[in-house]
């Protein structure tokens, strides 16, 4: 089985001197490609060189995240825009826009304006350069969701979806994706948005370093935990690893255009 992380933050400081390792641990378990998530500019810079330190196997996606908006430099968000513009189109390395989108949980008026403002900027980005996009959207789907139309872009990854599930079933008709990560394999909450997105529009992901409870607990988060995460959705969906293994990595290679056959 061949399997794939669509969502870490490799470049992460947390990951500082241990990327190499990390590599190696993500080839012995058989997750061929992974997606480098950034938070800002200083981060979306070392995701396009970590794409082009390991080609074949680790993606850039560049971008602002929410949580990073109240320390944005002067400069930074175009700063930003100009890097996705430069290497937007070198789909061996760059292949989406992320980690953005939207979390009000700070409840400051000027700090939510500036991440929709931010929001809008980057979906632009996804426009011009016709990348995809990945989404933070922690109690705030139903936002997003209202702004994604204004953009012609078709591709968006719901990560680590946590609902409401009513909006699934729009999610889904948009043609929009869902991923889900280690929380799959130990909370109910989380297998039971499983059992509500078909297969054909769910992702596995990570989201390190975030660190996770059940067997995880302890351990620093690296793509090795997504055979788990598989082993969970096959027994949740009642189907088997393997059909999921191939059904989510063709997923993948749809949503982000690429050949990994």
């Amino acid at each position: 089985m061949k399997f794939v992380d669509a969502h870490i933050h490799l470049s992460d400081k947390e990951y500082n001197g241990k990327v190499e390792t990390i590599i190696e641990d993500t080839r012995k378990s058989d997750v061929i490609a992974l997606v480098s998530n950034s938070m800002n500019y200083e981060s979306s810079i070392l995701s396009l060189q970590l794409a082009q330190q390991n080609p074949g196997l680790v993606y850039a996606a560049l971008g602002i995240h929410p949580w990073n908006i109240q320390f944005l430099s002067s400069n930074e968000l175009e700063q930003t825009l100009d890097l996705i513009s430069k290497h937007g189109r070198c789909r061996e390395k760059v292949i989406a826009i992320g980690e953005i989108g939207l979390d009000f949980s700070y409840g400051k008026k000027q700090i939510t304006e500036l991440q929709v403002k931010v929001f809008k900027e980057m979906l632009q980005a996804a426009e011009k350069q016709c990348l995809p996009v990945i989404v933070h959207c922690r109690r705030t789907v139903s936002k997003i969701m209202s702004i994604l139309p204004s953009f012609n872009v078709e591709k968006v990854l719901f990560h680590w979806f946590s609902g409401p599930a009513e909006l699934l079933p729009k999610i889904v008709e948009n043609g929009y994706y869902v991923s889900e990560g280690p929380p799959s394999v130990y909370s109910s909450e989380t297998r039971e948005i499983i059992k509500l997105v078909p297969l054909g529009s769910l992702l596995t992901e990570t989201d390190g370093p975030v660190r996770f409870g059940g067997p995880f607990y302890g351990k620093m988060t690296t793509p090795s935990f997504i055979p788990q995460v598989v082993k969970a959705i096959a027994e949740t969906k009642r189907m088997k690893e393997t059909d999921v293994a191939a059904q989510i990595l063709r997923n993948f290679t749809d949503f982000f255009a690429l050949n990994l056959f």
